[in-house]
This record gives structure tokens, sequence and C-alpha cells, in this order.
């Protein structure tokens, strides 16, 4: 197993101690620091396996699969978190997930016909944010301009995960045509 697969492999087994030091009671402050911590070095795997993969070709098949699961699996766990803590109103998290969902399944049809979709600037852009939204949500600072930027960037957040989504859809309307 090469090196950016094991970074995926790690990147998944983070979530195990994220989502404990999310929502494991009385762990306070020490909590919240070491949940950051542990999203900002699963973020920071999914940077470099896929720098690493492509620098020195070693893009598998298994990288193509499990490192867009593991990206999908942290924010997912993520979200679904900080709306049991009251951080992140439910409908936010549930359109996040869900364009989660149909990108993977505009990409299984794709796979099936032989199609490759590549990801896109806004997919990019939206998964940066995403990951600033989160680790702002999770630190939680009391501090009026801390909590106008984090709302402000969660709407920035949610804004580029729909405008990627229509982008996805329009770019690739063809992989829904009926193949023959």
């Amino acid at each position: 197993m090469n090196l950016p697969n094991k970074l995926t492999i790690l990147r998944m087994i983070l979530i195990v101690p994220f989502v404990a030091c999310m929502l494991v009671p009385g762990l306070g402050d020490a909590g919240m620091y070491a949940s950051v911590v542990i999203f900002i070095i699963a973020s920071l795997t999914d940077l470099l396996d896929g720098k690493i993969a492509r620098k020195y070709d070693l893009v598998t098949n298994f990288g193509k699969f499990m490192d867009p699961l593991a990206d999908k699996l942290l924010v997912a766990s993520a979200l679904i978190c900080l709306t049991a803590q009251g951080r992140l109103a439910a409908w936010i998290s549930i359109i996040i997930i869900s364009r989660e969902f149909i990108i993977s399944g505009f990409r299984l049809v794709a796979s099936d016909n032989g199609i490759v979709i590549a990801a896109s600037y806004w997919g990019k852009f939206k998964t940066t944010f995403q990951m600033i939204m989160i680790v702002m949500l999770i630190l939680n600072f009391d501090h009026e301009v801390y909590q106008i930027c984090a709302v402000i960037i969660t709407y920035v957040a949610l804004i580029l995960t729909l405008v990627s989504l229509v982008d996805y859809i329009i770019k690739n309307k063809d992989v829904l045509k009926e193949q023959k």
C-alpha cells in the first residue's frame, strides 16, 4: 500500500477520535482543542495524499474511490457533531451532506459509463470554506466579531456548496442521459 492510500486510511481512522473529542461529555476546552487539531490534521492528509499521488504517479483505483469517501465521512461527521451540539442548523448540514450524495451518485453513474468527473474549482473552494467553517464552529469563541465571521463563513460555504452542485450538474448533464 502506497503513502497516499495510507494517508487516506489515516484520515478515516482519525474520524473516531475526532468524534469522541467532539461528543464525549466533560472534556471541555481540551476536547474542543483536541477535536480542532485532529480535524486539521485529517484535512491536511487530504491535501497531501492527492499531491503525493499525482507528483509520484501513485494514483490507484483504491485512492480514486476511497479518497473522496474519506473526505465525505470526515465532513459529514463534523457536520453531524456540530448539529448535535446546536452549533449548526440541521438544514445546513442536510444540504451539504445531500450535495455530497448527489455528486457521488453522478460520479458512480459516470464511472459506469467510463467517464471520470474531475473535481472543479468550485468544488475545491467549497471544500476549503467548509473546512474553515467547521474549525470556526468547533472553536466557537464567545466574541461578537468572531461569531459574525463564523456565520458569514457558514453561509459562504453553503452558497459554494450549492454553486458547485449546479456547476457539476450543468457540466455533466450528459452523464444522466441513458447510455445504449
